[in-house]
C-alpha cells in the first residue's frame, strides 16, 4: 500500500506549480492513500475467517473446512485440537507480563521494538523526500528516490519471508542491524561532508534493505513467540503499545533534531542505536528457529 500510495504521489508534483503544491498538491497525495485503502477493504471482504475465532464461537466444522484449505485431514485435527487445547488453559493476567519468569523475554521482546524505530527507519520512510531534497536532490528526483526506498522495503521484507526459518532469527538480525549501522553512518558522513545525492540514496537504500530482512520484521515475529499463549496477547498488546509510542517519538523529533542538531548529527544517533541493537541481539536475543512455544518458555 505504502509503495503504490508513493508512486502515484511521484506524478501528482507535475499537475501544477510549487505554489499549488503547497496550496493542492498535498492534499492530492494524501488523498491517494484511498486506492490502497479500498483495494485492502475489498481483499478484507473475501479473505476467510480465523479458525481460532471460529472455533471459539463454537462454529467447529467452519473452521475445519478452512483449514483443510491449506492443511491435510491429520494436521487439521491436530490443529483443531491444539486451538481447542489452548481455549481451555486460563487465560493469564497482565500483571504476569512483569513476573520474573517473565523478565528476559520482555526485556528481549520490548528492546527489539524500541530498536526497530529508534534506528530511525520512520524517519527515513516519512521524510524520504525532504532528505534527499536537502542533499541537492531536485524535487523530481527526490519524489522518485522516495519510490525506489519504497520498492526496496517492499522487496526485501519479501526475502525476510523466504529467509527466517532457514537462516534463522539471530544471524538476520546480526547482519542486518551491521549492515544498518554501516548505511547510516555512511548517510552521516555524507551529510557531513555534502556528499551528492546519487552516492546517499545507495546508502539509504542498504539501510532500508538491512531493515526489511531483519529486524523491520523479525522483531514482530520474534515477540509473538517468547510468551505462553495464555499471555500471549496482552504481551502483543504491550509490544505494539511500545513500538507506536516509539514510533511517534521519532516522527516528532526528526525535524527538531534536523534542525537542531543538523542531519549528519541525527543520523549519527541513527546509526548508535543500530550499533546498539546488533550487541542487544548477540547478548540478550534467543534463537528461536525451529523451537515449539514450549521449548522458547523453558528455555529462558
Amino acid at each position: 500500500g505504502i509503495f503504490v500510495t508513493l508512486f502515484i504521489n511521484l506524478f501528482i508534483p507535475g499537475m501544477g506549480d510549487s505554489d499549488w503544491n503547497t496550496n493542492l498538491g498535498w492534499r492530492w497525495m494524501l488523498g491517494a492513500e484511498v486506492i490502497p485503502a479500498i483495494a485492502f477493504l475489498g481483499l478484507i471482504a473475501v479473505s476467510p475467517e480465523s479458525p481460532r475465532w471460529l472455533v471459539m464461537q463454537g462454529r467447529v466444522d467452519e473452521a475445519r473446512s478452512i483449514l483443510n484449505r491449506w492443511l491435510d485431514v491429520v494436521k487439521t485435527e491436530y490443529e483443531l485440537k491444539s486451538i481447542t487445547d489452548t481455549m481451555q488453559q486460563e487465560s493469564g493476567r497482565f500483571s504476569e507480563l512483569f513476573e520474573k519468569r517473565f523478565r528476559k523475554p520482555l526485556i528481549a521482546a520490548l528492546g527489539l521494538m524500541i530498536i526497530q524505530q529508534f534506528c530511525g527507519i520512520n524517519a527515513i520512510i516519512y521524510y524520504s523526500t525532504r532528505i534527499f531534497a536537502s542533499a541537492g536532490a531536485g524535487m523530481g528526483d527526490a519524489f522518485m528516490s522516495t519510490v525506489i526506498v519504497g520498492f526496496v522495503n517492499m522487496i526485501f521484507t519479501l526475502v525476510a519471508i523466504g529467509l527466517v526459518d532457514k537462516a534463522g532469527r539471530r544471524p538476520l538480525l546480526i547482519i542486518g542491524l551491521a549492515g544498518q549501522f554501516l548505511a547510516l553512518a555512511t548517510v552521516a558522513i555524507m551529510f557531513g561532508n555534502g556528499t551528492e545525492s546519487g552516492i546517499l540514496l545507495i546508502a539509504v537504500l542498504v539501510f532500508i534493505a538491512s531493515f526489511a530482512m531483519s529486524i523491520g520484521p523479525i522483531g514482530w515475529l520474534f515477540a509473538s513467540e517468547v510468551f505462553p499463549g495464555r499471555i500471549r496477547g496482552r504481551a502483543m498488546s504491550l509490544a505494539s503499545f511500545t513500538i507506536w509510542v516509539s514510533t511517534f517519538i521519532v516522527a516528532q523529533t526528526f525535524p527538531m533534531l534536523n534542525e537542531g542538531i543538523g542531519a549528519s548529527n541525527t543520523f549519527w544517533i541513527y546509526a548508535g542505536v543500530s550499533l546498539f541493537g546488533l550487541f542487544f541481539v548477540m547478548f540478550l536475543v534467543p534463537e528461536t528457529k525451529g523451537k515449539t512455544l514450549e521449548q522458547i518458555e523453558q528455555s529462558w
